[in-house]
């Protein structure tokens, strides 16, 4: 049985769905998505996740005439119909289909299209927490409004394949000589010193909503903090790397262009914020200050 989706205003089996080739989405990528983990059938940091739709809405002019109430209905009801204990839940909304294809905004009347679906898969007992990842750099060639979170994806593809044609996990981005954020998540160190270090927000980097989470469970443990940027042979040179991300949470880093990050295993810091993380939600270990040192 297809499972499934929302489109638009009800919900319909995935197979049915359709969305017209005049969609500003397809022609333009002219739209925002969010993913919301799903862990062990509840939603993790669901709210945090429509603030930050409403941010990129906001930014490109773009229509969003759901609440977040009905938003949350959708998400919940996917999830419950379509039986996902672990995954996510995916959501895009574009600018709509006014027709033709034309470069200017359509007139405020052609209505978005909202597209909501789920995937259900292991995120929990994910084995590369056990062995890290192992990560390369790449051109950071995205446009320059990267803290929105728009359905433009095709440079985080080209850096993903290109860190598998290298026998790689995965990529991180760099400009200026300095690490952005990595294809799909943002990147911390820790320093020989056990500084902790990311990037601070800007237009350069999405502000990841777990990335928001692991900073506040830092304050909470005291754990010094360094926003800034940091190079990859700063990286290399590190205590500890790890990314975050909606799906993928915490997740060590442990070799970067070839090289071992520390002594080339997880180390505790990243494994303990994970933990935290998971324990914030009910879905892992309980955590306290001494799992940190």
């Amino acid at each position: 049985m297809s499972p499934w989706v929302w489109l638009n205003e009800d919900y319909c089996p995935a197979d049915q769905a359709r969305v017209s080739v005049f969609d500003r989405g397809f022609l333009f990528a002219d739209g925002v998505y969010e993913v919301t983990a799903v862990v062990n059938g509840q939603l993790l940091d669901f709210h945090a996740h429509m603030q930050r739709l409403q941010r990129s809405c906001q930014a490109l002019e773009l229509a969003l005439p759901w609440a977040v109430e009905t938003l949350q209905q959708i998400h919940e009801t996917l999830v419950a119909r379509n039986k996902v204990q672990e995954g996510s839940v995916y959501l895009q909304l574009t600018r709509g289909n006014p027709g033709k294809r034309d470069f200017h905004y359509p007139d405020a009347s052609v209505p978005p299209t909202l597209v909501v679906f789920t995937q259900s898969y292991n995120i929990l007992q994910d084995a590369r927490v056990e062995s890290g990842l192992s990560v390369v750099t790449c051109p950071d060639i995205r446009w320059q409004r990267c803290d929105i979170k728009t359905v433009s994806l095709l440079a985080a593809s080209m850096a993903k394949m290109a860190a598998q044609a290298q026998g790689a996990d995965d990529a991180v981005f760099v400009k200026d000589g300095l690490i952005t954020e990595a294809s799909s998540a943002n990147c911390f160190m820790v320093t020989p010193g056990g500084k902790l270090v990311t990037r601070a927000l800007s237009q350069a980097i999405l502000p990841g909503i777990t990335r928001a989470a692991i900073l506040d469970i830092c304050q909470q443990h005291q754990l010094e903090i360094e926003t800034r940027a940091f190079s990859p042979q700063e990286a290399c040179s590190a205590r500890e790397v790890f990314i975050t991300s909606a799906t993928t949470f915490v997740m060590p880093v442990t070799r970067l262009d070839g090289n071992p990050i520390g002594d080339g295993r997880p180390g505790p810091v990243a494994i303990s914020l994970r933990n935290a993380y998971l324990a914030r939600f009910g879905a892992g270990l309980q955590c306290d200050a001494n799992t940190f040192e």
